[in-house]
């Protein structure tokens, strides 16, 4: 039986190229598949192979704007605010991305109903952090993707979400959850109380999203937290989600003959749009043996690479992953997740909201190392590099633990359980 699917990602990368993985499959299928996406993706989605029935989540511009390019802005205005602690940030950062968001849901809540008078969903799948009441209302089964930490999903016996705290020190996590509430429970309250307004139950305490009929979190069990906080029966975990549709990908002439080790450095869209950290890390790993493939972003005429480098604005990140020995990330957890898909350690550099989380998990279970992302010293990220890459034992637990998470198959589990909440 052919469906008619409507997801709606969050205007960013990851959460997006997540929904194209799985979309892509479904499309394969004969599903219909269609889009409600941030009107600045325009066109990129219809491209490959779906329907697109966008929304604004502010008022349109009057120039055009590049996909996601809202958050990018947004991500460049707050940079300074990365060099603080997560606790700090809560104020600074956090509640400021919670206050943009919830004004785009209100925005854009009667596009949404128009959208799905239109489209008539059979299943309707959401990838993002906070709840739209007109995608629950709507009367359609409702897949909620998490494509973030699974800290998102709270408990007693894990670390509070955006912290990066330990898992075997709890000396700070009452804290953390404490200031959370003094930052977030006055707009927690507003935003649950006009939830409710347009048809929706009340929101969980301090969360800003519904748990959907079925849910969805992409992350590995390699470095999943289920041990501690149990999930319910209506979450599945997919191991990883990596879609098939970037383009082919060869190791440019300018590396291909030359030694070292091979390695993939990206702070995501969002995270490469702070040159000078771009630029400080870069002229770091130029002074090593070894060399590296940039994913260099919105700002690339503005990023100088060394010779041992190759790098573009936009590259395709699956196809490269299996090609390196190692992978310098900002946590995101798209990059995260592909990096243990494909069975490469990592170093990682967080800069805000889940991106600790993922940067700590992986760091206390051996799996790479995270650094202080502004005060690292020139030896401590050289000496990881060095580390990592000659751990032995480490690479082949990873190598094999990249195996098993292939064959889970998690973007295929993904496509049927959402056909499963179809049918």
């Amino acid at each position: 039986m052919s469906l008619t699917i409507l997801f709606m990602p969050e205007s960013a990368y990851g959460p997006t190229n997540n929904c194209i993985g799985i979309g892509d499959i479904l499309r394969r299928r004969g599903h219909r598949v269609v889009f409600a996406a941030e009107s600045s993706w325009k066109g990129k989605l219809e491209a490959l192979g779906f329907e697109e029935d966008l929304v604004d989540l502010a008022p349109p511009s009057e120039e055009e704007q590049d996909a996601g390019q809202f958050w990018k802005d947004f991500i460049r205005d707050t940079a300074p605010e990365y060099r603080k602690s997560t606790q700090v940030q809560l104020e600074t950062v956090t509640k400021p991305i919670w206050d943009a968001l919830i004004d785009g849901v209100k925005y854009c809540e009667p596009q949404l109903k128009a959208i799905i008078e239109r489209v008539q969903p059979d299943v309707i799948v959401e990838d993002n952090v906070i709840t739209f009441p007109a995608l629950l209302t709507a009367g359609k089964p409702f897949v909620r993707i998490v494509s973030c930490n699974p800290l998102e999903v709270r408990g007693e016996n894990v670390a509070p979400v955006f912290s990066g705290l330990p898992a075997d020190d709890r000396s700070e996590w009452d804290g953390f959850r404490a200031e959370y509430d003094r930052t977030h429970r006055e707009i927690w309250t507003a935003f649950n109380e006009w939830v409710v307004a347009q048809g929706a139950e009340p929101l969980p305490d301090l969360d800003f999203i519904h748990e959907g009929d079925v849910n969805l979190y992409v992350f590995p069990e390699i470095v999943d937290y289920t041990d501690a906080r149990p999930l319910p029966a209506s979450w599945h975990r997919l191991d990883s989600s990596v879609r098939e549709t970037d383009g082919a990908f060869e190791i440019p002439a300018s590396l291909a003959g030359k030694d070292g080790a091979l390695v993939y450095f990206s702070l995501g869209s969002l995270g490469s749009a702070d040159v000078s950290l771009m630029q400080r890390v870069i002229d770091v790993l130029a002074t090593t043996p070894h060399r590296f493939i940039v994913s260099k972003g919105p700002l690339h005429d503005e990023i100088k690479l060394a010779d041992n480098m190759w790098g573009a604005e936009f590259v395709p990140q699956t196809k490269i992953i299996p090609l390196v020995d190692l992978v310098i990330t900002h946590g995101g957890n798209n990059t995260t997740t592909e990096a243990l898909h494909f069975g490469k350690p990592m170093i990682l550099l967080p800069l805000f909201w889940d991106q600790y989380d993922n940067a700590q998990r992986v760091h206390e279970l051996g799996y790479g190392v995270r650094l202080a992302t502004y005060e690292f010293t020139d030896s401590e990220l050289t000496g990881a590099l060095e580390r990592l890459l000659g751990d032995t034992g480490l690479r082949e637990r990873l190598a094999a633990a990249g195996e098993e998470i292939r064959r889970r198959d998690g973007l295929r589990k993904a496509a049927d359980l959402i056909e499963q909440a179809g049918a």
